[in-house]
């Protein structure tokens, strides 16, 4: 019998959660750099890994008709090009919690190179799409990542 082998989630180290993950072909423009909407999907994909490893289970929750998370803004800075195979670490800090939202700071390194970086806020909102309290225990998953100042 074969075990089966989990999907990445990346871990915790500390306020920061990392996630590492390696360029495709199919990541690629026809210039052989990383297509600039690929950092928007690896970002995401860490969210959601971070989300996980917090305990937070985002579909239960959906589909009970409580609500999701939906990004409310997003700001992103390309600095340096990733390229095929390289190897890159997708690095997530919570650094403000409010009610029905949290800031996030996001980061693709190729070791030590930045090579985007990005501001963003993800709401809580209801099915009908307007804002509301985050549940309790999502807020408490969040706030361990927080240090005293509201910041990692």
């Amino acid at each position: 019998m074969t075990r089966c082998l989990l999907p990445p989630s990346g871990m915790l180290d500390g306020t920061t959660h990392r996630y590492p993950l390696r360029v495709y072909f199919e990541d690629t423009d026809l210039t052989g750099v990383v297509y600039h909407a690929n950092y928007l999907r690896w970002f995401e994909r860490a969210r959601t890994e971070l989300l996980r490893l917090l305990g937070i289970e985002q579909r239960g929750t959906h589909e009970g008709g409580e609500g999701a998370y939906a990004v409310a803004e997003l700001s992103i800075r390309y600095l340096s090009p990733a390229r095929l195979d390289d190897e890159i670490l997708i690095e997530s800090r919570a650094v403000e919690l409010r009610a029905a939202s949290c800031r996030l700071a996001q980061r693709a390194l190729r070791g030590d190179s930045v090579l985007a970086e990005a501001q963003l806020r993800v709401g809580f909102v209801g099915p009908d799409g307007k804002p509301r309290r985050q549940p309790p225990q999502w807020r408490e998953a969040f706030a361990q990542l927080m240090d005293e100042q509201g910041t990692t």
